[in-house]
Order: C-alpha cells, then sequence, then structure tokens
C-alpha cells in the first residue's frame, strides 16, 4: 500500500515537472518570437538596472541592501509567476476578478501559441512585469525596513495586489470587459506601486535623519547607470507590448522616446529656473517620470501627444517631490510615489484624453477625437487600482508589523541595513 502511494506521488511529480507538450500549429512566427524574446530581456534588466538607480540616491551604508532586494525579487516572484502567479493573472476568468487556477506550475500552463508567439515566450515576458513592479516598491522603504518583512511582503503582495491587477486589466478581468486601456503598465504597474510605495512610507514611519539632515546620493555615477539601463530596458518595457515586431511596436518604441526625452528637458529647466542650475538627478528623474508617463499611452496616442504627455508627468512629478512631499512630511525614500505613482497616474488619464483610432490597435478615441466616455473609463481603473493597492497593502503590512515588525531597530538603523541585514559593506566606510 505505501509503495503504491510511493509510486503516485512520484508519478504526479513527473507529470507536473515534464512540459505539458510542445507548441501547436503554424501560428508561431519567428520574426514575432524573437522581438518577444529580446523584449523579454529587456524588462529583465531594467530590475538590475533599477537597483543601480536606487543605489546611487542612498547613503553608503545602505546601498547593498537596496541592491539585494531587487535581485532577490526577481529570484523570488520569477518563482511565484510560475507556480502561481501566472495562473491567477491569464487563467480562466472567475467572475472578473481572477484568473483560475489550471495553469498552476508552467508544465500546466497551456503551451499553444498566444497568437504569433509561443507560450513560453508570453509567459516569461508578463513575469519581467511583475518583478519590476515589486521592486519597485523598495525604494520607499529603503534605508529602513526589515529584509525579512520585505520578503514576505513581496511574496504576499505580488499574489494579492498585482496578479489580481494584472487579470483585471489584462488577464480578461472586468476592467478589460469596460473597455479600461493600458497598453504597458500605467495602471498594473506604476498607479499599483506608486500608490503601495506612498502607504508604506506613512505606515512605516520616517527615517531618523528626515527631514532634519538632508540625504543627498552618494554616487551619481551609479544612479547616471541605472537611468540608462532603465530608459534601455523600457522601449522592451512598452514597445515589446505589442507582443509583435510590426508598426505597432514602432510607434509604442518611438513614443517612449520622445516622451522621456520631453520630459527630461522640462525637468532640467525647472531646475534651472529654480535653484539656478541644471541637474544630473534632475535630467534622470525627469527621463524616469516621462518614461512611466508615456507606459499606459505608448501604443494608443500619437508621438505628439507623447511629448505633451512628457512635459505634464515632468511638471507633475517635479511637484511631487519638490512641494508635496515636504509639505506633507511622510518619507517616501527614493519618490516612488512622486515619480511612478502621478506620472501613472496622469498617463493612464491622459489615454482617455489622447488615445486615438488613427494610431491604436484598440479602435477607441479618447476625449479630444470624440470620446469622452473613453476618459470615464480611464477614471474608474484608476480608483479601483489605487483602491485595490492602497486597502491591501496597508492591511498586509498592519499584520506584518504585529507578526514580525516592519523596520530594524534604531541602532541597526544608525549602523545601515548593509552590515545589520546582510554583514556585508560596499565601501571601506560607512558615511
Amino acid at each position: 500500500m505505501n509503495r503504491n502511494i510511493l509510486w503516485l506521488a512520484l508519478g504526479l511529480i513527473f507529470s507536473w515537472a515534464v512540459p505539458a507538450g510542445a507548441d501547436t500549429g503554424g501560428t508561431v512566427s519567428p520574426a514575432d518570437t524573437a522581438w518577444l524574446l529580446v523584449s523579454t530581456a529587456l524588462v529583465m534588466l531594467m530590475t538590475p538596472g533599477l537597483a543601480l538607480f536606487y543605489g546611487g540616491m542612498l547613503r553608503r551604508k545602505n546601498v547593498l541592501s537596496t541592491i539585494m532586494q531587487s535581485f532577490f525579487i526577481i529570484c523570488l516572484i520569477g518563482v511565484e509567476w510560475v507556480l502561481w502567479g501566472y495562473s491567477l493573472s491569464f487563467g480562466p476568468d472567475l467572475g472578473g476578478v481572477v484568473g483560475g487556477l489550471d495553469r498552476l506550475g508552467i508544465s500546466l500552463s497551456g503551451l499553444e501559441p498566444r497568437g504569433t508567439v509561443p507560450g513560453f515566450a508570453f509567459i516569461m515576458f508578463q513575469g519581467m512585469f511583475a518583478i519590476i513592479t515589486v521592486a519597485l516598491i523598495s525604494g520607499a522603504v529603503a534605508e529602513r525596513m526589515k529584509f525579512s518583512t520585505f520578503f514576505i511582503f513581496s511574496l504576499l503582495w505580488s499574489t494579492l495586489v498585482y496578479n489580481l491587477l494584472c487579470h483585471w486589466v489584462w488577464g480578461g478581468g472586468w476592467l478589460a470587459k469596460l473597455g479600461f486601456l493600458d497598453f504597458a503598465g500605467g495602471a498594473v504597474v506604476h498607479i499599483s506601486s506608486g500608490a503601495s510605495a506612498l502607504v508604506a512610507a506613512i505606515l512605516i514611519g520616517r527615517r531618523k535623519c528626515y527631514p532634519e539632515k538632508v540625504v543627498r546620493p552618494h554616487n551619481l555615477t551609479m544612479t547616471v547607470l541605472g537611468t540608462g539601463l532603465l530608459w534601455f530596458g523600457w522601449f522592451g518595457f512598452n514597445a515589446g507590448s505589442a507582443i509583435t515586431s510590426g508598426s505597432l511596436a514602432s510607434l509604442a518604441f518611438t513614443n517612449t522616446f520622445l516622451s522621456a526625452c520631453a520630459a527630461g528637458l522640462v525637468w532640467v529647466f525647472i531646475d534651472w529656473t529654480r535653484i539656478g542650475k541644471p541637474t544630473v538627478l534632475g535630467i534622470c528623474s525627469g527621463a524616469i517620470a516621462g518614461l512611466a508617463g508615456v507606459t499606459p499611452a505608448a501604443g494608443f496616442v500619437s508621438p505628439n501627444s507623447a511629448m505633451i504627455i512628457g512635459v505634464v508627468a515632468a511638471i507633475l512629478c517635479y511637484y511631487g517631490v519638490s512641494v508635496l512631499k515636504p509639505r506633507l512630511g511622510y518619507d517616501d525614500t527614493l519618490d516612488v510615489f512622486g515619480i511612478h505613482g502621478l506620472s501613472g497616474t496622469w498617463g493612464t488619464l491622459a489615454v482617455g484624453l489622447f488615445a486615438t483610432k488613427a494610431a491604436n490597435s484598440a479602435g477607441a478615441d479618447g476625449l479630444f477625437f470624440g470620446n469622452p466616455g473613453q476618459l470615464l473609463i480611464q477614471i474608474i481603473g484608476i480608483a479601483a487600482t489605487w483602491i485595490l493597492a492602497g486597502v491591501v497593502t496597508y492591511g498586509v503590512l498592519k499584520i506584518l508589523d504585529v507578526v514580525m515588525k516592519l523596520r530594524v531597530s534604531e541602532e541597526e538603523e544608525d549602523i545601515g541595513l548593509d552590515l545589520t541585514q546582510h554583514s556585508e559593506s560596499a565601501y571601506t566606510i560607512l558615511e
């Protein structure tokens, strides 16, 4: 009897571990497959880029801790995505809320082609979005959150927020049925991470040094390198979301570049006017604001509209970082809300203004092209994203604070998280 049970268990294990089958049918396009695989690699590169972007803006004693968070998220959410995240996001629709569990594990995920690309390619591309979305949140709680708590929070947040929101928008959920448009993640990635970052920053509290001490970036060269890698990877992020290579990918590529350029210029000129000097950190921040702002609209608007989106994103984010944060007093360490939350909200709203059938495959116009209904749909989607991300983040963090505490001790914060959380140091001096 025991031997039969053992053989049955081994059979189940091996049947789960072995791929269910090869791609079938003759619809797979080598060109589209190559484009999506390259785009997947580009999006994966964004998370190490984010690690450098964040790391350069922190104090020396906390550089490795934030780099570790980003690299750890690649591994953690990469496994979570395959085991259950993809199924919850893209499984058969259950009441418009979540995907079914019939695609648990990659061998059960349905390896038939997704349009003109293999199932594996689509699964991996979407998984990179799940990874960087969680990694973005780490910037809000840098220099004070326990790594063990961040580990559990990331796993719960990806499951309860990202997977549900992804299904709502891209997996056939209720927002997709409503007609909500989000080309590459304005709501799914940037609003969700920005809203959650704001909640997390408020709940975990301010750093001991904030706001009395001005914490300046310890290595702007590292931040510039991170910005370059993010910008480079963003072409895969946005243009890759067309899935196929062709005119739509080319449009998204163009819009991505132009919005970042316009936003970078605007941020520099605002700095130049306000403080008398153009700053490197300013042009980096502006470019990221423009990239995040155009993400939901990249495949739905014209290049001219993309530049307008970038200009407004830079102005809004500059205000959020320089005026709103000091006025409200919360300590979002690396301005995740001020950059991603605000620009993502604006960009998602802008789809309802600037979308045009002449530029997009969704066949939808925005307000400025005679369709005010699309703007209302975008507002509903924005509100739903804010509510889901904010409420779940609040609940998860409150529970974790009771069970395992959110932040390190005051002594550990003084010493730095590199040594206290990882027993390593990026440099030979701490401050």
